[in-house]
């Protein structure tokens, strides 16, 4: 018997099924529902969670759901319908979406939950695969600080730091700034490296420069072997992700008034990338995009 709350995890992708690995191992738990069954059968062998056929399933024998989808319609379909999230609610139980989707999609769900009489908090998360795995993770929880404080032990369990950030919506909207960030990041270490290889420099040495100065964030950090060796190492945040994130910044750009010239010069380098087959491989791969893009140029 365990006195810890019984958790669901709603998508076994990358994100969930690293989620529900590190909650087994902190001794929760764990029924876990991802729309290809075969792959939250696989998760379940690896880490000795429950498979539920629905999320009506999952939710219905859980005292809190958190939900890893990839996009908003996916997020919208796990939630809706006679088999879907809401239909399992039980008074009082608490759905965290850590999903990266639209703040006006996160309202519209905040409002399906607690209208079933659910609880809801507005939390994705800042990291990757190995974040989650490594419990330090950016948890970005938004909605009532005290239903936040009730799952904050199940957050911490992932990440290094918590915070509240308003209310429900501004988690979202906390998120589509930080990748607005991020893809600049990785645009910029892609072109730096590129350039810096293509003028003579070994990449090992121009990746340890962009270490130890003032360009040395984490995401350079953790990024590194993949950027060094892309096809020895899994993908963590796919271009077709990125491309969808892309389009929150500047749909939220656009409402609110903000001219972002570099998201939209990024937002076209990952369409060129796309248009040329890069969708299911990973972030850092538009530097190999730009090697490719040199390539041809060479050519004429």
């Amino acid at each position: 018997m365990t006195d810890k709350p019984r958790l669901a995890v709603i998508g076994t992708g990358n994100m969930g099924g690293a989620m529900v690995g590190r909650l087994r191992s902190a001794g929760y738990p764990v029924t876990a529902w991802n729309r290809t069954g075969e792959r939250a059968e696989q998760v379940a062998a690896r880490t000795g969670a429950t498979v539920a056929g629905t999320p009506r399933e999952a939710t219905g024998t859980s005292d809190v759901v958190l939900v890893s989808l990839s996009n908003d319609q996916a997020d919208l379909a796990a939630h809706e319908g006679r088999d879907g999230i809401v239909a399992g609610l039980r008074r009082g139980t608490t759905v965290v979406d850590t999903s990266t989707v639209d703040p006006r999609t996160t309202l519209r769900l905040a409002e399906m939950v607690r209208g079933a009489g659910g609880v809801h908090v507005d939390c994705p998360v800042s990291g990757s695969v190995s974040s989650v795995e490594g419990g330090t993770l950016t948890a970005l929880a938004a909605g009532d600080a005290a239903d936040v404080d009730r799952v904050r032990p199940i957050l911490e369990q992932m990440s290094a730091n918590v915070f509240h950030i308003g209310p429900t919506g501004t988690g979202a909207t906390m998120k589509v700034a930080i990748n607005t960030l991020l893809i600049a990041i990785n645009q910029g270490l892609s072109e730096a490296y590129v350039l810096a290889e293509a003028a003579g420099i070994d990449p090992a040495t121009a990746y340890d420069v962009f270490l130890s100065g003032a360009t040395g964030a984490p995401f350079l950090k953790y990024k590194r072997a993949i950027f060094e060796h892309p096809d020895d190492n899994p993908v963590a945040f796919s271009l077709d992700l990125v491309a969808k994130d892309a389009d929150l910044v500047l749909a939220l750009a656009e409402r609110v008034g903000v001219p972002v010239t570099q998201a939209q010069a990024n937002r076209a380098a990952v369409a060129a990338a796309l248009a040329d087959g890069y969708g299911q491989q990973d972030i850092s791969t538009m530097a190999k995009h730009l090697r490719e893009l040199r390539s041809r140029s060479s050519r004429g």
